[in-house]
């Protein structure tokens, strides 16, 4: 049994099902990324997952127990979310990655020395601790980015569900944030379920691929399996060339000009 099982899963906003029979088991250590074109249902399945949209139908475990059964701030202990949204707010760098920590403080207590050890360690992982004291409305777009990351991972989920988490950093930021998610999904018994419109970041970083077209799942399994040009083809519409050897896979489509 992994974390988190998916079965026969409808979900969508009100009655109407954007995404249908979604069935997956993700286990800690995993890396799964969701990729699919632009309206297939990506951050539909993180907010069900997350308990924001309800099911239409089939069900979600966690731990073998009904996410529905949750409440909602034991959830929170369970589940982190990074959303592609970075909020420009007038609270400190070291405020907004506090709140990581809010789910596991007593009501009457405020953090301890361990709470701030945890969110000193997620802080210096990311490599923000020299900015703790800015204001997030004083950071940059990308430094606004590892607060929300450095919060969710202080916040020491079980599962971290994030959507495009590098939409707003460089390259070399990109590289060193999917090292540093899927290092911590090995190392603290975490399972990462990412949406990433970068097929080839995907392909590196992720130990499984979730393919959704049309709301449905095209296909599952390990990058070097399923990301080939004939389910590319079907994916995008369009043809692929796949480089691969004994350390890396990559794609690139084949333009009609070309």
């Amino acid at each position: 049994m992994g974390i988190l099982e998916i079965q026969a899963l409808d979900a969508g906003y009100s009655a109407k099902a954007v995404l249908q029979d979604i069935n997956l088991v993700v286990s800690a250590g995993q890396f799964v990324s969701v990729v699919a074109p632009n309206g297939a249902g990506k951050s539909t399945l993180l907010k069900t997952i997350a308990g924001v949209l309800p099911l239409v139908k089939g069900s979600i475990f966690l731990y073998g127990k009904a996410l529905s059964s949750y409440e909602r701030r034991e959830l929170a202990k369970q589940i982190a979310v990074v959303g592609s949204d970075v909020p420009s707010v007038d609270y400190t760098a070291l405020q907004m990655v506090l709140m990581g920590r809010f789910p596991h403080l007593s009501r009457f207590s405020g953090p301890s020395s361990v709470d701030h050890a945890i969110i000193q360690e997620a802080m210096e992982e990311v490599g923000i601790w020299d900015k703790r004291l800015c204001l997030c409305s004083e950071l940059s777009q990308g430094e606004r980015q590892k607060v929300i990351i450095a919060r969710a991972l202080a916040q020491r989920p079980k599962i971290l569900l994030l959507d495009e988490p590098t939409a707003h950093l460089d390259i070399c930021n990109q590289y060193g944030i999917l090292h540093l998610i899927k290092s911590s999904a090995l190392q603290k018994d975490m399972a990462v379920i990412s949406v990433i419109h970068d097929i080839n970041l995907a392909i590196e970083f992720s130990t499984h691929l979730l393919f959704l077209h049309k709301g449905k799942m095209l296909a599952y399994g390990e990058p070097r399996e399923i990301a080939n040009p004939e389910i590319l083809r079907k994916l995008y519409g369009m043809n692929f060339i796949r480089y691969s050897d004994e350390t890396a896979t990559y794609v690139r489509p084949i333009l009609q000009h070309q």
